[in-house]
C-alpha cells in the first residue's frame, strides 16, 4: 500500500520517468543526401584465349601463348561524395581501379563523366573531379575526437540502390586489417554492402568523419562489422592527389610483429604492448638511427604505440624528411632514439627460403645444423643454425617447426649448433626467453618457456 501510494505522489508531483529519445537523421540526410554520387565504371576485361580447331591447330603448334586475349567491356558500381562545389569528389580507389571510363551520377538523375585525379591503394583512396559549378558538398569534420558509442550515418548505394541511408554507431577506432596497414580504420555496425564502398559516413552534425571502405563477411553481405577511413587521414590524402597526383609516406625499415603475453615477459615488458622489431631492413632509416633486432617500440613521434599495427600507420602519415624520436625497449631498459623518416619504396623484395639437411643436437627437444655461407647470404642473413627435426619438448611447445632458422636466443646470436648449446645452458630453469626465428621467407619472435 506505501509503494502504490508514493508512486500516486510520484507523478502528482510531475517527476515521471523520462525516456531516452533516439536521434532524427531527417533533416542530416536532407542536407547531405544530394552530395552523395553513384559512380559505375566501365573496364577492359581479359577474357580467355580462344580454342582452336583441332584441324587448324598444327600451324599454330607451339604459339598458342602468343594469341591475342580478347576483350571485354566490365563494369563496377560504388559510392562517393563531392568534397567542393567545383567538382572534386571522394571514393574509393578499388571502386575506379583499372577503369577506362568513369561516369558519375548525381541525385538529380544527371550524368558526368568524371577525371581520375589521382589514386592511393595503400590507403584504398581516389580522387575524382567532374565539371561544374556550386555543386552541392559536404561538410568536413574530423575523426580525432570521434568516440566508440557515438551515432554515425552513412549514405551510399549498396547494389545500386541509390541514396540508401543507413545507421549505428562506432564500434571500435584504430583498427588494423591484415590487407591494409597504413589505415587506422573506425569499426562501426553500420549496414554496408557492396556499392556503399567510397560512400561518406557522418556524425550527428552532419559533418563527414569517415570513407565506408570494407566489411568482413563469410557470405559477402553485411554481419555487424563494416570499416571506414578516417576523414583527417583521407584529407591529407586529397592535399598529395591534387598537388602530384600520388602519395609519399614516410619509411622506417623494419619488420614488426605483435607482442603477446609471453613475449612480453621475455623481453622484461609489465605488459604486452608496443612493435617488436623483427628486422631491421640493410641502409633502411632504422638502421641509420641504430634500431636493433629485439627492440620493441612503444613510443614514436610523440605517440604511444599500444599495439604493432600502430606503427606504420604512424610512421606513414610523415612526410619524408621528418626527424622523429622513437622510444625502444632494449634490455628491459628504455631507450630514445633519433630517426629521419624516408620514403617509402614503391616495391620490398622478400627473401628465398632454404632447405634442411644433417642433423645436429640441442637441448630444447630439437636437432639443428650449421649453415653455409651461400644458405645465409641467400636469406639475407648474418647468422643462423637451421631447424631439422622437432621432438617432445621447449621448442615443440613455443611453435618452433622443421625449417626454421633459429638467428637468436634470448638476444644471443646463434652462429652454429655449438653457441645454441652454450646459451641454453646459461639459461635459468623456468625461465621464459625469446627466440628470432626466419620462417617462410619472414623473421619472427617466438617466446620460449623453460621447463
Amino acid at each position: 500500500m506505501r509503494v502504490v501510494l508514493f508512486f500516486v505522489l510520484y507523478l502528482m508531483a510531475g517527476c515521471q520517468p523520462q525516456a531516452s529519445t533516439l536521434p532524427d537523421f531527417t533533416q542530416l540526410v536532407e542536407d547531405n543526401a544530394p552530395a552523395v554520387v553513384n559512380i559505375s565504371t566501365e573496364q577492359k576485361v581479359k577474357s580467355a584465349r580462344p580454342q582452336i580447331p583441332e584441324m587448324f591447330r598444327r600451324f599454330f603448334d607451339g604459339m598458342e601463348d602468343q594469341l591475342p586475349m580478347p576483350e571485354s567491356e566490365g563494369e563496377s558500381l560504388g559510392s562517393g561524395f563531392l568534397i567542393s562545389a567545383d567538382g572534386f569528389i571522394l571514393t574509393n580507389h578499388h571502386v575506379v581501379a583499372d577503369a577506362s571510363r568513369i561516369i558519375v551520377r548525381l541525385q538529380d538523375g544527371s550524368e558526368k563523366e568524371a577525371t581520375l585525379v589521382g589514386s592511393d591503394p595503400r590507403s584504398d583512396l581516389a580522387l575524382l573531379q567532374i565539371d561544374g559549378k556550386d555543386l552541392p558538398s559536404v561538410k568536413i569534420g574530423s575523426s580525432k575526437n570521434l568516440k566508440v558509442g557515438e551515432w554515425v550515418l552513412a549514405i551510399g548505394a549498396p547494389f545500386g540502390f541509390e541514396s540508401t541511408v543507413t545507421a549505428g554507431i562506432v564500434s571500435a577506432k584504430g583498427r588494423s586489417l591484415p590487407s591494409e596497414n597504413y589505415v587506422p580504420f573506425i569499426q562501426t555496425d553500420v549496414a554496408i554492402n557492396p556499392g556503399n564502398s567510397g560512400g561518406p559516413l557522418f556524425n550527428l552534425e552532419g559533418e563527414v568523419i569517415g570513407i565506408n571502405s570494407q566489411i568482413v563477411s563469410r557470405n559477402g553481405g553485411f554481419m555487424g562489422l563494416s570499416f571506414a577511413i578516417p576523414i583527417d587521414m583521407a584529407m591529407e590524402v586529397v592535399a598529395q592527389l591534387k598537388d602530384k597526383g600520388r602519395v609519399s609516406r614516410g619509411w622506417l625499415g623494419v619488420l614488426i610483429q605483435p607482442v603477446d603475453r609471453e613475449l612480453a615477459q621475455s623481453f622484461g615488458l609489465e605488459k604486452p604492448a608496443g612493435a617488436l622489431v623483427s628486422q631491421v631492413m640493410a641502409g633502411s632509416p632504422a638502421e641509420k638511427a641504430g634500431f636493433q633486432v629485439g627492440d620493441v617500440v612503444v613510443e614514436f613521434n610523440g605517440q604511444e604505440i599500444g599495439h604493432s599495427g600502430q606503427l606504420p600507420q604512424v610512421v606513414g602519415l610523415l612526410a619524408p624528411g621528418t626527424r622523429a624520436e622513437a622510444v625502444v625497449v632494449r634490455d628491459g631498459k628504455r631507450k630514445t632514439l633519433k630517426v629521419t623518416v624516408e620514403e617509402l619504396p614503391e616495391d620490398l623484395a622478400g627473401q628465398p627460403a632454404s632447405n634442411p639437411k644433417a642433423p645436429g643436437a640441442s637441448t630444447l627437444g630439437l636437432s639443428v645444423e650449421a649453415m653455409s655461407e651461400e644458405q645465409l647470404t641467400a636469406l639475407g642473413l648474418e647468422h643462423g643454425v637451421q631447424v631439422v627435426e622437432v621432438a617432445e619438448g621447449a621448442a615443440l611447445k613455443a611453435g618452433i617447426r622443421r625449417g626454421d632458422v633459429l638467428v637468436s636466443l634470448n638476444n644471443q646470436p646463434l652462429k652454429n649448433p655449438q653457441a645454441l648449446a652454450s646459451v641454453v645452458a646459461d639459461l635459468p630453469e623456468g625461465a621464459v626467453v625469446p627466440v628470432l626465428l626466419h620462417r617462410d621467407g619472414s623473421p619472427r619472435f617466438l617466446a620460449l618457456r623453460l621447463d
